[in-house]
């Protein structure tokens, strides 16, 4: 008996020290868990835009909710170049072991195909699409200096008006040109680099209408410098309940900037739906739904399958309607 019980206290004696030598390697306190399971050490978000902007603010703000439910550092690496694809093929190419994430923005997928190569292209292909994230409105202004109060305005102007985008191949760029081809409107077209050049040049008046993102033409539209026009949405716009959007006034012009979270392709279910809970817990925290409503995003929570789906329709509508419109997307 006492060789027995001897024989126990050395065995539960072995599997202490066992565990606190695997805790001083790192072991599963906040570092990662052992080899071979998920997370193994820090997952990364990468994100193909400059720090700043409202698509870097939701990736940290992701990454935060992502890395409390994972239990390990989460870094957020800003690549930009090339509308998020320098970002997106980088990552594509890694391990599919859910150690390095992606955020995307649609506009990658859904617009810059029309104004790129064919081999330069980003398609959804060569990712697991995880969770879409929210929605992204863009909101036509029009310079206070202008005189210009509405959309009729516009189409009634004498003049041969200026028009400012935040880039070629932007959802700013489409939005606008759709409903300017269809309205059979013309003018000087003036592609910025971002938004806030573009909408710094209508405050000024030196384009008389531009088409920005809500949250980046919100505080000067409060502050009276520019006046909204239309908002590309399919409904009214929660935060400016008041402005028309292009489809009440006849305009087929169905642009928004959705984000979305997605890895490598080839995860196993295991980590893909650690990814995805991991994910649905960050959106529901505070400070990710103070972030959502400070930038005036319209939350758009739906399965990676639904991203998928819906990206892809647009990509395809998009295309119908440049064609349909004579637009070309490579340059106005």
């Amino acid at each position: 008996m006492k060789t027995r019980i001897l024989r126990r206290t050395m065995l539960s004696v072995s599997a202490v020290a066992a565990t606190l030598s695997l805790a001083a390697c790192g072991g599963n306190l906040g570092g990662g868990s052992a080899e071979g399971s998920f997370p193994n050490g820090p997952v990364t978000m990468t994100v193909g835009q400059a720090p700043g902007g409202s698509t870097d603010l939701i990736a940290r703000s992701v990454a935060e909710g992502m890395s409390e439910s994972l239990g390990v550092a989460m870094p957020v690496e800003n690549k930009p170049g090339a509308n998020g694809a320098v970002a997106t093929k980088e990552v594509e190419g890694k391990p599919a072991d859910g150690q390095n994430l992606v955020l995307l923005n649609a506009s990658l997928i859904t617009i810059t195909p029309m104004t790129v190569p064919e081999d330069e292209a980003v398609t959804l292909d060569d990712l697991d699409v995880l969770m879409g994230l929210s929605q992204d409105d863009y909101v036509m202004v029009a310079s206070k200096d202008s005189g210009l109060k509405s959309f009729d305005d516009v189409k009634n102007s004498k003049e041969k008006l200026s028009f400012g985008t935040t880039g070629v191949g932007t959802g700013s760029q489409l939005a606008q040109a759709l409903v300017l081809a269809q309205a059979d409107l013309d003018g000087t077209f003036v592609p910025f680099d971002s938004g806030s050049p573009a909408l710094t040049a209508a405050m000024g008046n030196q384009v008389q209408v531009t088409t920005v993102q809500l949250g980046e033409a919100k505080p000067q539209i409060d502050a009276g410098t520019v006046v909204p026009l239309m908002v590309f949405s399919d409904k009214r716009n929660e935060f400016m309940p008041d402005v028309q959007t292009a489809k009440e006034a006849g305009y087929d012009a169905p642009v928004a900037q959705y984000r979305a979270v997605a890895a490598p392709k080839g995860l196993s279910e295991d980590v893909k739906n650690k990814l995805v809970d991991s994910i649905e817990a960050a959106v529901k925290t505070e400070q990710y739904l103070a972030m959502n409503e400070k930038s005036l995003l319209t939350p758009h929570e739906i399965s990676g399958e639904e991203v998928v789906t819906e990206w892809n329709g647009l990509a395809k509508k998009y295309e119908d309607l440049t064609n349909e419109y004579d637009i070309d997307m490579g340059g106005e």
